[in-house]
Order: C-alpha cells, then structure tokens, then sequence
C-alpha cells in the first residue's frame, strides 16, 4: 500500500509534473524506484537534475542510471508533457484527489496514469472481467450474460482490452450503455491488439476510460501483461473469470486480486472443456462459485438481501465479518494492522470488508491504514 505524506513530498509546485512525467519514460524506474527517488528528493524537479552518485546510493540500478544520464541529453520535460497533453492523453498522479481509491491501495500502485476519456468517483464501484482469448459459445454467453447483468447493478466493468473475454466484455459494456475501464500493457499510443482500436476510441468517447501505466509510445511486450494485470485488479472490488485455461494470464489477474484481499469468483463449466481449468483451478484455490451475476451484486452488498440497521438511518447487507468491523469501529479510529490483531482476521479479510464496507459508506478510509466508523 502506498504511504504518502503528500503535502511534505509536494511542498514544490505541480508546474513540477513534467520533471514526473520525464522521469517516469525511463525503462527501470518502475513503481518502487520512483516512489524512492520521490521520497528521497521530495520534488520530481531535483530528482531529475540530482547528482548521479547521489541517485546510486538510494538503491537505483547502474543501468538504470545510465539510462538517466542519456534521457536528460535528448528530452526536455516541459516539451515532452506538452506532446503528451497535445495527442489528447491526460494523466493522473498518485499525488491527484482523483487517482482511483482502490488502486492507491495495493502495494506497489503505479505513480502516474496516462488516459483517454473520463475516470469517475462512481468508477470505484467496479469489477473486472477477465478470461480466455479463444471463447467457446459457452464462454461467450457466459460473458455476455454476467456483463448485462453487473453493469445492470451499477457496477464499472474494467478488463484488459484483449481478444476474446476482455473484448467482449467491454462491447457488451457499450451495447448496455454502461461504463468501462480497458487498462492496456503498453502505450496509448499503439493500441493492442490493432484490431480492437475503433473500440479503444468508442469507449474513451463517452463509456468510460483506456488507461495505462506505459508511457504513451511505449510497445506493448509480453512482459508487460502482469504489471498491466495488477492495475486490472487493482482498480476492482472484485475479479470474475468467465472462461480459461490452465495457464491462462487471466489467472494472474484472478490470484493478484486475492493478494490484493479483494474477491474472486469464477463460471463452472463442462469438465470436458480445457477453458474450464482456469475457473476450476481457481475455485479449488478459494474462488467462489457463481453461476448468476445476482450472485455477485450479493455478495458485494449491492443488492437487497438481508439487512441491518447503520446508524439508525440506512440498511444495507453486511457479512459477519464486517459486522464484526463495524462494532470494532464504533466510535473508535484504528489501524487495519489493530483490526486484523483484535478480531483474528486476516489481513485479506478485512482488507477486502473495509473496501466494501467504504463503497457502501458505512467506514471512512483516513489514509495510512488507518479507518474509523462513517458519520
């Protein structure tokens, strides 16, 4: 999870952002470098212009340095930010009130954020579907079905642009008039796969948001996928795979999301099928079984159900575990770290009940881990 203290890193101004941005386009600043090196410097500016042997001894790589000291020859930080701004990329930093809330909560969140479209405060209310690139016609009804019926209960639909699952869920999206998150695995720039542009530009133009954590020309790799899939389950309450293999990469999406202490669920379907694996293996590891979306928006609290009295004012559906949070909270601020001691519960578990329990406005997040009880 990140830990900021954002006034102290950001005394400097954000005219300041295009020094970010500059040295976010080195290859080997990922997310923990740049946090070390925002940390250390408290300003993107001096990080930027600092002595080489300075950045060495906070722990960046010799390569990665060099690669500095090649980037600051050739690249002007406010003309890059300009060219970025001018091919209608916008971007969020960890530092923006507007970064997702539950992205900010994994552990390594990526630092800047390039998008086209919208990302809105509803967006925290969403969930990503994930499977196959080669859907069978079970696998395509499947997802069909549980789209429909999840962007029916309000929810954001985020996947990963990719051919088959991913494609269809977000055309479904569209089709119910919904919202939509594709995260990519390289740049907005070069849209992958080609074929899936047109539907790139459809849901930047109103039906939500492709964002990735690449900067804007950067290809899109193989290796490039499982950072791209952290983010597909980071931005999430929840991930539900439809249809997959054995060694799927939307497993990788499934089992981050559990790490994440957020929930899996996954589509049984014939045990003569080879993209059945992928769910059953995941259901052997703890996913639930779903088999309707009402299911789903069960389990979240989205729908009716059974209800307890909050505050005197609202009902909403709360699962013995956040009962138990709840009554911990009242009238009391603590640390997820106190939460997880006192009531004997994983950190997976309240990890994900909190998330729920703050969608739902029952708790507030104070940042740092620290939660008390919504007034």
């Amino acid at each position: 999870m990140w830990q900021q203290n954002q006034p102290e890193l950001w005394e400097n101004d954000m005219n300041n952002i295009p020094y970010l941005l500059a040295l976010h386009s080195i290859d080997g600043l990922g997310p923990i470098r740049l946090k070390a090196l925002i940390e250390y410097f408290k300003d993107p500016k001096l990080a930027w212009e600092a002595d080489l042997k300075q950045i060495r001894e906070i722990g960046i790589p010799q390569s990665t340095v060099e690669l500095l000291v090649e980037t600051r020859k050739k690249l002007d930080p406010e003309k890059y930010a300009q060219s970025i701004s001018n091919s209608g990329i916008k971007w969020l930093t960890i530092f923006d009130e507007e970064y997702p809330k539950l992205l900010k909560e994994i552990y390594d969140p990526p630092i800047v954020l390039y998008y086209k479209g919208e990302i809105l405060p509803k967006d925290d209310k969403a969930i990503a579907i994930v499977g196959t690139r080669k859907m069978t016609g079970y696998g395509k009804a499947v997802t069909e079905q549980f789209t429909q019926g999840l962007v029916d209960g309000g929810l954001t639909i985020v996947s990963g642009l990719a051919r088959g699952v991913d494609s269809l869920a977000h055309q479904t999206v569209l089709k119910e008039d919904g919202r939509t998150i594709a995260v990519l695995g390289g740049g907005l720039n070069y849209i992958f796969p080609p074929e899936n542009t047109e539907l790139a530009n459809k849901i930047s133009q109103g039906f939500g948001a492709i964002i990735s954590e690449f900067p804007p020309n950067y290809p899109s790799l193989a290796g490039n996928f499982p950072a791209r899939n952290r983010i597909i389950s980071g931005l999430s309450l929840a991930v539900l795979v439809t249809e997959a293999a054995e060694d799927s990469g939307s497993l990788i999406t499934a089992r981050l999301a559990l790490e994440q202490g957020r929930e899996v669920f996954a589509v049984p379907g014939p045990i003569t099928s080879t993209l059945s694996k992928g769910p059953i293996d995941l259901i052997k590891e703890g996913a639930k079984v779903v088999t309707d979306p009402q299911e789903i928006l069960d389990d979240l609290g989205i729908s009716q159900g059974v209800r307890v009295k909050v505050k005197g004012e609202s009902e909403l559906e709360l699962s013995d575990d956040e009962k138990k949070i709840l009554d911990y909270l009242e009238n009391e601020t603590r640390h997820i770290d106190e939460v997880c001691r006192s009531l004997n519960l994983s950190a997976a578990q309240v990890s994900a009940s909190l998330v729920k329990m703050e969608i739902k406005g029952i708790v507030r997040n104070l940042g740092n881990g620290i939660y008390t009880e919504a007034s």
